[in-house]
């Protein structure tokens, strides 16, 4: 058999797919011309799938039927982009609920955090809104989520994810049960002090207090005592207890910003292993509002429980030329075995291609909300 031969002919045969490819894809816009004029939607399953029937009864083994789906998925799949695309052209699109603000008015918002004053959360606060905020603390992440659903506070802040630890998952629940929305984030290094009242002595110590997750990045540092440990819901409620007890056999890990609200002397800094952790807040509205200078997009959305599904969805980002730079899952609550998927990507919602995107994803996914542009 001779090598250059056979590859000759398939380089014709490619060449033919192509020309025909082309040519499909001409008809496909004559396609969206008339779902625009007739306002039909641009994705019809039932008539995907059954055409997904007739392209595999073509074939004549169960290896080039499996291959002919694929491909034809594939087909359609761009079929449906560039119908999307013209639509977008044609002023089909419509415009996304939310509005562009020039900035969030810090110097007019109320802003709550989680946790005790002090807490890594008040600090991310400070440095995002500025040292004059308007704040109030509560104890849940729940409750901030509440105050601002109820709107006894304008934004919310709120950590969604650790360099160490990573993600905080009640946190992506909570941006799927509320309808609030992302307009900002913070990072903030975490540098756990050990802390105690003024005064006190390594000797004295007996008991430390700190939230568990600050204990475990700890525990090379505290391997060298024989101090007990105990877990706080917080690590500023632990720098207040120490504080309010006023007693040198206890000390507490958290942030040197703690230490300075409650009086407390600091023993040891950067008592955490990692020299890098740091620790990414959201600032959260009940408003659907985005700031002109957004560069990145939060959504949230549910795909069928089958195969290829995710990927479908995915390839909206490639096909628009967006970078796509986290992608979560949490599971379902009430449906065993299936998940909501969180997807970060750049981009800002006035842009055409995140439209574009979306356009696609809402009309494939299910469930799809977008979480935010900031």
């Amino acid at each position: 058999m001779d090598l250059t031969r056979l590859r000759g002919q398939l380089d014709k045969i490619d060449e033919q797919i192509v020309d025909l490819y082309e040519k499909r894809m001409e008809v496909c816009s004559q396609v969206a011309q008339y779902k625009i004029e007739t306002g039909k939607p641009v994705f019809d399953k039932p008539r995907e799938q059954q055409k997904l029937r007739s392209v595999k009864a073509l074939t004549h083994n169960e290896f080039n039927s499996r291959g002919i789906e694929e491909l034809f998925e594939q087909i359609m799949s761009m079929s449906r982009k560039l119908q999307y695309r013209l639509l977008a052209e044609r002023g089909g699109m419509g415009n996304l609920p939310f509005i562009e603000v020039e900035s969030l008015n810090p110097d007019k918002a109320r802003v709550v955090f989680q946790g005790a004053e002090g807490a890594y959360s008040q600090a991310a606060m400070v440095q995002y809104f500025g040292g004059e905020v308007n704040s109030f603390h509560v104890d849940t992440f729940r409750d901030a989520m509440i105050a601002i659903d109820e709107g006894r506070a304008d934004y919310a802040v709120l950590p969604i994810e650790n360099s160490t630890a990573g993600i905080v998952s009640e946190i992506y629940d909570l941006l799927a049960e509320f309808e609030n929305y992302i307009v900002g984030e913070q990072i903030m290094k975490i540098e756990h002090c050990l802390m105690a009242c003024p005064g006190t002595r390594m000797e004295d110590i007996g008991t430390v207090y700190s939230h568990p997750q600050s204990l475990m990045q700890s525990a090379r540092y505290l391997s060298k005592y024989s101090w007990q440990q105990i877990s706080m819901q917080n690590n500023a409620f632990a720098a207040r207890k120490v504080a309010e007890q006023q007693d040198k056999t206890m000390a507490a890990i958290a942030g040197e910003y703690a230490a300075k609200l409650y009086g407390l002397e600091v023993l040891a800094k950067g008592i955490n292993h990692s020299d890098t952790n740091s620790t990414r807040f959201i600032i959260v509205t009940n408003r659907k509002i985005f700031l002109k200078d957004a560069g990145k997009v939060s959504i949230c959305f549910e795909v069928p429980h089958e195969s290829g599904s995710l990927y479908h969805m995915l390839s909206h980002f490639i096909y628009n030329n967006l970078n796509m730079n986290r992608i979560e899952s949490r599971p379902i609550e009430g449906r065993n075995w299936e998940y909501r998927f969180f997807v970060d990507f750049d981009g800002n919602l006035s842009d055409s291609a995140v439209k574009n995107a979306l356009r696609g994803l809402r009309e494939e996914a299910i469930n799809m909300r977008i979480l935010g542009n900031y």
